[in-house]
């Protein structure tokens, strides 16, 4: 074998173990790949019962109640649609009614969510970059619409 075809081997072999382990990653870490859905997001494509994602909005004011041993409900909204949420815990300091929060749990049922994890904004200014892109295509489809009315 030549220098040139043993340098071929060996940079193939290479790649072919670089492309295996790569798969397998990826294959490892399938069930662990958590997508992000906004309350409209989940009404119009309702994810089976027990889907495990996460779902982000602004806490709807009103909407928190709690329960007993430390259960809260609340509604997650982004203006449009709302998704009631339940979270068995304590909730983070800055969490509170109309605010950005982004839960992480399970799919209970149409419009219901039960969370593992509740999220809130770091900071005044703090809001997901997709909630916020989404909420301001909603105030200017609204205000297409308000200006076609007017």
């Amino acid at each position: 074998m030549t220098r040139k075809r043993r340098r071929l081997a060996i940079i193939s072999a290479a790649g072919f173990t670089l492309a295996i382990a790569v798969g397998l990653i990826l294959f490892a870490l399938r069930d662990s790949i958590v997508f992000f859905y906004g309350p409209t997001e989940m009404a119009e494509e309702a994810p089976a019962q027990g889907t495990r994602l996460r779902i982000g909005g602004l806490v709807k004011r009103g909407s928190l109640t709690y329960g007993g041993s430390s259960t809260v409900v609340f509604a997650v909204t982004d203006l449009k649609h709302d998704i009631k949420v339940s979270y068995t815990g304590l909730l983070p300091d800055l969490f509170r009614e109309g605010q950005g929060v982004v839960a992480e749990g399970t799919v209970e049922g149409p419009g219901l969510f039960h969370a593992d994890t509740v999220l809130a904004k770091h900071d005044e200014r703090y809001m997901p970059k997709d909630i916020a892109d989404k909420l301001k295509q909603q105030d200017t489809r609204r205000s297409e619409i308000s200006a076609r009315v007017q």
